[in-house]
């Protein structure tokens, strides 16, 4: 797989838009703006006191009936998928979504009049690289009550394939695949949505439906329409005469695409897992794909990244020619055997440094930890952290060798495998904050045979020698 490093993106200006919301029946101003590296999507509410925010992410959905719904504290954004399937199909990583009420307008069903807009706008390059999480495995989640599925298997880029099956003659069975991301504005964007008469009767008859007229949904007509349901769409959609087409849908539209009701599902599930918050690289596989699959799967991925974020072992080099060997290590460090727990260091920076440590059955603290079952203690692996942290600090002073390091704190300290004769400790610290008046703030890690061994919160302090008598 390519490892090209790829930017993040945002717009270059704000871009306005106006419509009603389907299922309020309000008038919405939608503003797309601009927004800063590592954003996001983020809703901001314009109509509330102190225009409070919502971060597009799946933790935050709360129903998915008629839409995909997120409520934060006082914030509520519905449907949400056809605005956020266009800033994924741009590639745009970041920006700032204004609304003046809970719902975006609903144009004509698809997510074709954002699209127009945010190339408007223009789109620019940032600075930071864009995240990306590398598919591996094959990750699934399936709803056994409707049999809906959704599985992520491994691929070179982001994929989706969604098959639709209503079980119904007059849709019958479709499918619809983005091969790559940059075809979504030609191949999928202005698929728009749809509904069969009976769920467009409901929600007619439970006031569900405020802003729909017969330009923005395609309605499969999948049981006989008697006059008095005839009379009733005449008058919720305005219309003096409404029949059917011999394809089975009503008069109002014509289909873009034989499968657009299978692209439709496919943009919103590009939509909805927009809602992971990470970029994936992988193939999206949706069976009968929903609302509630969709996000329940986007919410598992949320999870599963998180995880392994916290887990993932960075991979270093260390045949590789280190910064420092034992001898400098020695010249910048006071420590002396047997308490030098720092071989040689590996990468150093303003901002982190990665140090190494060989342990071997000759270390001292094994004749006593443990007499049979020899086992480092975490106290020295602490240190051993410490002493790495400790080279990071004293690279800010021309004269290291005069000064001594000394720990303030030490915090959220977790032991989490054995270290062992034979084993390679590998230490990364890395400033949490700026170093000011020789203090420096870091978080540390362990890592050997592939696994954290140990982390830490650390503070340290640099103070010079007492000078001798």
């Amino acid at each position: 797989m390519s490892s090209t490093v790829v930017n993040q993106r945002t717009i270059k200006n704000e871009v306005t838009l106006t419509g009603v919301g389907l299922h309020t029946g309000k008038n919405v101003t939608l503003t797309f703006k601009p927004a800063p590296e590592n954003h996001g999507y983020v809703f901001s509410r314009t109509d509330l006191e102190g225009n409070p925010t919502i971060q597009a992410k799946a933790s935050f959905v709360t129903e998915t009936q008629r839409g995909t719904n997120m409520v934060k504290g006082e914030v509520t954004i519905n449907t949400s998928e056809h605005v956020l399937a266009a800033l994924v199909g741009l590639e745009i990583d970041n920006c700032l979504i204004e609304l003046n009420a809970s719902e975006p307008p609903i144009m004509d069903g698809s997510s074709k009049f954002f699209i127009e807009a945010l190339e408007k706008a223009g789109i620019e390059e940032q600075k930071a690289a864009r995240e990306e999480y590398v598919v591996t495995e094959i990750l699934s989640f399936k709803d056994e009550k409707t049999g809906a599925e959704i599985m992520v298997i491994p691929a070179n880029e982001y994929q989706v394939t969604a098959m639709v099956d209503y079980e119904t003659e007059v849709l019958g069975t479709q499918n619809a695949s983005l091969c790559k991301i940059s075809d979504f504005k030609h191949e999928i964007a202005c698929s728009r949505t749809f509904s069969f008469l009976h769920e467009l009767e409901y929600l007619l008859d439970n006031g569900l439906i405020k802003g729909g007229d017969l330009n923005n949904a395609i309605i499969y007509v999948d049981k006989e329409i008697s006059e008095a349901t005839m009379n009733k769409l005449k008058k919720a959609f305005n219309k003096t005469e409404i029949s059917v087409k011999p394809n089975g849908i009503l008069d109002n539209l014509t289909l873009h695409y034989q499968n657009e009701a299978a692209r439709h599902k496919l943009l919103d599930v590009i939509g909805d897992l927009a809602l992971i918050g990470t970029r994936i690289r992988g193939k999206v596989i949706a069976t009968k794909p929903g609302h509630y699959v969709n996000t329940q799967f986007a919410k598992m991925m949320e999870t599963h990244i998180k995880k392994e974020k916290r887990n993932k072992v960075p991979v270093f080099d260390v045949t590789a020619k280190p910064v420092m060997d034992i001898h400098q290590v020695m010249d910048m460090l006071p420590h002396r055997p047997p308490f030098l727990l720092v071989d040689r260091i590996l990468e150093l920076s303003d901002t982190h440094v990665v140090g190494m440590k060989n342990v071997t059955m000759n270390e001292p603290f094994f004749v006593g930890h443990f007499p049979g079952a020899p086992v480092m203690p975490g106290v020295l692996q602490v240190e051993a952290m410490a002493q790495t942290g400790g080279i990071l600090v004293l690279s800010t002073v021309p004269d290291p060798e005069n000064y001594l390091t000394f720990f303030m704190k030490i915090d959220k300290v977790k032991f989490k495998q054995k270290v062992l004769p034979g084993d390679t400790l590998v230490f990364k610290c890395s400033l949490i904050t700026p170093i000011r008046r020789g203090i420096c703030h870091m978080q540390a890690y362990a890592y050997a045979n592939g696994k954290i061994v140990c982390e830490a919160e650390m503070m340290a302090q640099i103070a010079r020698k007492p000078e001798a008598n």
